[in-house]
């Protein structure tokens, strides 16, 4: 990973608020898919991404949220081969943001769970990305455990592509709202710290597919790009460590350094 911090770092400045086109080859080598990472801007205390996943903000000059500019500023304590080393005797926590959506919108409030047609899906990106993760942790044969998702369809499908297997668990769901109020944030924070603190099976990690808000409820930070995972260390005692964090490409060349 020290050969690819340059690139970690442009990515998440085009995540904080600037619009790339991303070219895809899976199934059509020719097809462009233009991705905007920001939709909108964040002005509001507790719009934590537009009332959920409604942009990364930072578009046209504007200061980033104290989250953004915290995952911009996140220094991994391990990386590399320390890193699957680590990963690999288990212990983990590995929070991942969905993979990358067609469009980047609030959707919870009309979103019903288990009506696809009502969200956000994810883009052929998006399932590339999925896959390009799964296929990872089987080559470095990362041992896995629970493998837990919120009930959006984007989430769960993820998990799903990467990892085949997930138990849906609604604590990782959006409160219905698009600029959360000082009690749902609260909320949201307690909802996912239990997950993050809870010690997986031994041997093994645990996954957690989730969403952006909820995640800088519990610590601050505000994970983006989508797709990007942090990788959490439960200590036993009710609190955790955030160890690194992992752009999907970056799962690939974990051996590598």
């Amino acid at each position: 990973m020290v050969n690819n911090k340059k690139s970690k770092s442009l990515e998440l400045l085009l995540a904080l608020g600037l619009t790339t086109a991303m070219t895809t080859t899976a199934l059509n080598a020719q097809e462009t898919v233009k991705t905007n990472f920001s939709e909108l801007s964040r002005s509001q205390p507790y719009f934590l991404a537009e009332g959920g996943e409604g942009g990364e903000g930072g578009e046209d000059g504007a200061k980033y949220s104290d989250g953004e500019q915290a995952n911009a500023n996140f220094k991994d304590k391990m990386r590399g081969t320390e890193l699957l080393n680590a990963l690999r005797q288990g212990g983990y926590i590995i929070y991942f943001r969905h993979a990358q959506t067609e469009k980047d919108y609030a959707d919870q409030i009309n979103a019903v769970m288990g009506d696809c047609s009502s969200q956000r899906m994810l883009s052929e990106v998006g399932w590339n990305q999925s896959k390009m993760i799964g296929e990872a942790f089987r080559k470095y044969s990362i041992p896995i455990g629970e493998v837990i998702s919120s009930e959006y369809c984007r989430a769960w499908q993820t998990a799903d592509l990467a990892f085949g297997k997930y138990v849906k668990n609604s604590a990782l769901n959006f409160p219905k709202a698009e600029d959360y109020t000082d009690e749902q944030v609260a909320q949201m924070k307690a909802q996912l710290t239990p997950l993050l603190t809870a010690m997986p099976q031994k041997g093994t990690n645990t996954i957690i597919v989730g969403h952006d808000d909820l995640f800088e409820a519990a610590t601050g930070i505000y994970p983006a790009p989508q797709g990007m995972a942090y990788v959490v260390k439960p200590d036993g005692k009710g609190g955790f460590d955030l160890i690194a964090n992992m752009l999907p490409e970056e799962w690939a060349k974990l051996g590598a350094n």
